[in-house]
């Protein structure tokens, strides 16, 4: 009788799961489940794609045809014009790429993206530290001339903070600074506007190119620290009466945290990119300069040991290997490239200085 009873309890059991599989409420909530599973894995896979399509680096500027793109009708492209687009054409690829500007993005999927932002950063200093230059000096022609009321408003507005996503939104005020240089750029071929200038000089030039030494001098660094490094204090080499705040080690650990060696990386590839856009423009409006201090090939040299950097990333990250190890080192290789063109940079530099 026991084993007839449990015979017709597992029967009873079986029948009930059967009925309650078929349930149309259960086969409503099944299909609820089931959508919101395809929707769910949907909605990632093209999150991924997007992501993938906004991470892509823009091309190069075409830096010949910048001045004509952005000056009014009837004036043409005089000294100083190359060098203006291309600072405007800097900002406008930030703004108006693939998925615009992102570092400022609050929302899916660009808030979890670093590698863009990052390179966006890399090209933002380099605006930055352009415009600083034409405001101070290449607009000016001595220390004691009143500077360009257009490039007074752009400077600024450049170095508004990078990471403001309303009230005021950054790209708000970064298209204030686009028309501010427009301003000074078809001013600066207007025959009526001459209080507007851009002076070539070889002072000016020198300047900037100091600029330019120390951030990639910092950039060879902070990519060098990827592997960590032991370094000696050399902060008061060379001046016996020198003195500094504070006390620090004669040798110290440096190395870069393993979360942030892509950060680095990508700022990197945006800084060596803008480099090369504004060499390109610095190569046209300075080329009397240039030819005379027989320092054109110098700079060339520079703009393609930047170009250099600039080959494409086949590696889904950023690899880290030891500096002889079995696996390459991506920070190693583009520091490599960023002091070969620091060390052209100097010559560069000394060439200027040379009568």
């Amino acid at each position: 009788m026991a084993g007839i009873r449990a015979l017709i309890d597992g029967t009873v059991a079986g029948t009930r799961r059967l009925i309650a599989l078929y349930d149309p409420r259960t086969m409503r909530q099944r299909g609820w489940l089931w959508t919101s599973g395809v929707l769910g894995a949907t909605l990632v896979v093209a999150m991924l794609v997007l992501s993938s399509y906004w991470s892509r680096e823009p091309d190069p500027l075409a830096v010949r045809e910048l001045p004509q793109r952005y000056l009014a009708a009837g004036l043409e492209p005089v000294t100083g014009s190359y060098t203006t687009a291309t600072l405007i054409g800097l900002v406008e690829t930030l703004l108006d790429k693939p998925g615009g500007y992102l570092s400022n993005d609050v929302m899916p999927p660009s808030v979890w993206m670093d590698n863009m932002p990052n390179w966006e950063f890399g090209v933002l200093v380099q605006a930055r530290d352009l415009a600083r230059a034409l405001r101070n000096d290449m607009s000016r022609s001595q220390s004691q001339s009143v500077e360009n009321r257009d490039l007074a408003v752009a400077e600024p507005q450049l170095n508004f903070n990078s990471d403001s996503w309303i009230f005021p939104a950054t790209e708000g005020e970064y298209r204030k600074a686009v028309k501010a240089l427009r301003n000074y750029l078809n001013d600066l071929s207007r025959d009526s506007s001459q209080r507007t200038q851009f002076y070539a000089r070889a002072d000016n030039l020198r300047d900037w190119l100091a600029i330019v030494e120390k951030r990639l001098g910092s950039l060879s660094q902070r990519l060098s620290a990827s592997v960590g490094q032991e370094r000696l204090n050399t902060d008061l080499a060379g001046d016996p009466d020198a003195a500094q705040s504070t006390r620090v080690p004669e040798q110290m650990a440096v190395k870069t945290p393993w979360l942030e060696i892509d950060d680095v990386f990508y700022e990197a590839r945006g800084t060596t990119w803008a480099l090369v856009q504004i060499l390109h423009a610095i190569e046209i409006d300075f080329a009397r300069v240039l030819n005379k201090k027989n320092a054109l090939v110098s700079l060339r040299q520079i703009v393609r040991e930047l170009e250099a950097a600039q080959q494409p990333v086949f590696s889904p990250v950023v690899l880290n290997g030891r500096g002889f190890g079995l696996v390459t080192n991506y920070s190693l290789v583009m520091s490599s490239y960023i002091s070969r063109a620091n060390a052209a940079l100097i010559d560069l530099r000394d060439l200027l200085q040379q009568g």
